[in-house]
């Protein structure tokens, strides 16, 4: 996903879906008589999460899961919504740009942070035709949602890996139960402890790799869109198109973001 030169916010959503499925599952245990340190280990953590690096890093490039494992910034933070603010900033371009011409827009590229904008209106401010334009920035675009792809992969691969990798875990503290089966008091309370290896297979999986696959392939379903709305901007003044049909052709995203933003799981597959 491109870098943008925005303040960030806490993404709460990401947090509140963690403790909340955290604090369901841990409670309905402990209502159910289970004690929260049955479920602590930190033998089975050790299995679960390195078998599960490991195997992540034999299934991937490792550049590829340096990568990922630097989105997890993203699943933590968010950036705001500025589309509106694009709309008013790309119509604001379009009018200086139809009374001076779009040469005199030079100053205030050279200004822009956001990376995506800046190299939109300085291929248009550099005289670049239309098509040339949307060739640039498409292969931008497609580049970009390939990387956040192939990262959201990785999480997925390791969502597939956790589970198995827990069952290795629990067969394994059972292989060291079996060996010595004269306490039946310690035979039980080596079982249990072996499958806390499979609660951590399954719930990594299913609470935290998983869920950020999906959330990375969101996020970059509304970063193309973003885009999409810059690159349509950006076209409408090279073409010298009038500010009020820029505005209404661009506001037309903003419907569709709301859209996306109701159902990310739409947007994602849209954008797959």
């Amino acid at each position: 996903m491109a870098a943008r030169r925005q303040r960030r916010r806490m993404d709460l959503g990401t947090l509140a879906g963690l403790v909340v499925a955290v604090a369901g599952i841990l409670g309905g245990y402990l209502l159910e008589g289970g004690k929260a340190g049955d479920v602590l280990g930190e033998s089975a953590a050790l299995i679960v999460f390195g078998g599960c690096l490991g195997a992540t890093l034999v299934a991937n490039p490792l550049p590829l899961v340096k990568a990922a494992f630097a989105r997890v910034r993203d699943l933590l933070y968010e950036v705001p919504d500025d589309k509106a603010e694009l709309i008013e900033r790309l119509v604001s371009f379009s009018q200086a740009a139809r009374k001076q011409g779009i040469v005199s827009l030079e100053q205030d590229v050279m200004a822009i942070e956001d990376p995506f904008l800046h190299k939109s209106m300085l291929l248009a401010v550099d005289g670049m035709d239309l098509q040339e334009i949307r060739g640039i920035m498409g292969l931008a675009m497609d580049a970009a949602e390939h990387r956040a792809d192939a990262e959201a992969k990785v999480f997925e691969s390791a969502g597939g890996f956790a589970p198995t990798i827990g069952i290795i875990g629990a067969v394994l503290g059972l292989i060291i139960v079996m060996g010595d089966l004269k306490d039946m008091d310690k035979v039980g309370k080596g079982i249990a402890a072996a499958f806390v290896a499979t609660i951590y297979g399954v719930g990594s999986a299913n609470l935290l790799f998983l869920p950020a696959a999906h959330k990375i392939k969101a996020r970059a379903a509304q970063q193309r869109l973003r885009e999409e709305l810059i690159l349509e901007g950006v076209c409408g003044i090279v073409e010298g198109m009038n500010p009020k049909m820029i505005r209404a052709k661009l506001e037309a995203y903003l419907a569709k973001a709301s859209k996306e933003k109701s159902s990310p799981a739409a947007g994602a597959r849209a954008a797959a």
